[in-house]
């Protein structure tokens, strides 16, 4: 935002659920809001229970998933610092691409990943990769405890084509789905097209679905994710200005996965698309052949991470562009499922951005968002995302301040502005977001717990 069964290491499971192991989002709307799918449920049955309903998107906080984190000894066919640090450098301080630092302290020695770098102790700095399939469930596990429905995992369409990709992403997918099974969570896919050049991307994406439908089977698993009666599905960057996908091969893959004649390919297909999609500038390309194309969602997602930075310019977007959004989505049949996201920083993955450069504010800055997308009625959101270090927005465990940080390069720890939350004060709030969309009142406040301690005078 990764056929075949890996080569070297131990022995991949098959993809969790019986037949694998053989092998109306409610819409928002302050006016004319869309039929809620789902009745709430009584006041003593606001959590998600031992496992979570496949059936329907609705009423669910969905997180992304990235499952690309790498390790040179982690057993993977890459065999290679994958997302911790960049590709074409050895691993060092120089060479680090996150903004944010995993918390490993609960990970068992095989699990951890010994990096270069040092913490302020002097003690090795350690880090995972999502091969392992431990970790992953470690994963869903916390999902668990903190009352989360599941995920979408990404899926890059990029790479589709390389032998050693694919099976480290086949893999990465077979975690995924043992981990929802084993903690009752959802889980579905979504192809994200970022990189990918023009040539050969329809059919690397449909072969690819083929392949997942028919070998890995994986639209039966127990606990992939359902809506409309249909498997869910997303396709994330169609119309960007900085991808490449020409309106009519977006439309043809629309085409395969909505109107397929065979009926076990199709799904009901989530469109991740520019945050100006319905007027077509800034993110969006102008050309007016994507209206079409955003027209044909069966749920549109528009891409939020980066709009607005603090409490007023949430409120500004969500007036000026969402309020607009809903109307759209609702005048073409579409359902609407907002992004909301922690904060954002990607210093070390792009030369010269700002360090810290959208703020978390100790979690104001997302329950904002949280308030927003809710007050006008949305029943669904979308987290970016769970383990998205690399440009800060990550919901996980992470370091809480510079003493469980590398000494070099700087982080942007939990502290960063000067209130300390525990490491896992992100999944908290997520829990709370769920049991809102169940029917929890929310909360008015700046947060719905009582504030963290601030760490200086001010």
């Amino acid at each position: 935002m990764p056929e075949g069964r890996p080569s070297g290491g131990r022995r991949r499971p098959a993809l969790g659920g019986a037949p694998l192991l053989a092998l109306l989002l409610a819409g928002c709307g302050t006016r004319v809001p869309l039929p809620i799918t789902n009745p709430l449920p009584p006041r003593g049955e606001i959590g998600l229970g031992p496992r979570v309903d496949p059936a329907t998107m609705d009423r669910k906080l969905l997180l992304g998933y990235q499952g690309w984190f790498g390790c040179p000894d982690d057993g993977s066919p890459l065999r290679r610092w994958d997302h911790w640090f960049r590709r074409d450098g050895r691993a060092g301080a120089s060479t680090v691409r996150v903004d944010l630092w995993p918390d490993v302290t609960e990970l068992d020695a095989d699990e951890r990943c010994r990096t270069p770098l040092t913490l302020p102790d002097g003690r090795p700095a350690e880090v995972y990769s999502a091969y392992n399939p431990r970790t992953v469930d470690r994963h869903f596990r916390w999902m668990e405890e903190h009352g989360l429905a599941g995920v979408f995992l990404q899926r890059f369409a990029v790479g589709l084509a390389d032998p050693r990709l694919r099976s480290f992403r086949n893999a990465v997918l077979a975690n995924v789905a043992a981990g929802a099974e084993s903690h009752g969570r959802v889980f579905a896919l979504m192809y994200d097209v970022s990189g990918h050049p023009r040539e050969g991307l329809v059919e690397h994406v449909e072969a690819d679905w083929r392949f997942l439908v028919d070998s890995l089977r994986v639209t039966e698993h127990p606990q992939y994710l359902h809506h409309r009666g249909r498997p869910v599905l997303a396709i994330w960057g169609f119309g960007f200005v900085d991808r490449k996908v020409t309106p009519e091969d977006a439309a043809t893959l629309v085409d395969f996965f909505r109107g397929n004649p065979e009926p076990r390919y199709r799904v009901t297909l989530v469109g991740g698309v520019p945050s100006r999609w319905r007027s077509r500038h800034r993110d969006s390309l102008p050309d007016r052949r994507w209206e079409r194309v955003y027209r044909s969602f069966d749920v549109i997602s528009p891409w939020t991470v980066g709009r607005f930075r603090d409490r007023a310019s949430t409120d500004r977007f969500y007036g000026r562009e969402v309020d607009r959004d809903l109307a759209e989505a609702r005048a073409y049949g579409m359902e609407y499922l907002p992004v909301v996201f922690p904060g954002f920083s990607w210093h070390h993955l792009k030369d010269g951005a700002p360090f810290n450069q959208i703020p978390r504010r100790g979690g104001r800055f997302y329950w904002r968002q949280v308030q927003n997308a809710v007050g006008r009625g949305c029943t669904m959101l979308y987290g970016a995302m769970f383990d998205e270090v690399d440009e800060g927005t990550a919901f996980f465990k992470v370091a809480t301040s510079p003493q469980e940080a590398p000494a070099e390069p700087p982080f942007v720890t939990l502290d960063a502005d000067h209130e300390a939350v525990p490491s896992d004060w992100y999944l908290r709030l997520a829990g709370e977001t769920q049991r809102v969309l169940r029917g929890a009142p929310l909360a008015a406040g700046d947060l719905p717990f009582a504030s963290p301690a601030r760490t200086d005078a001010r």
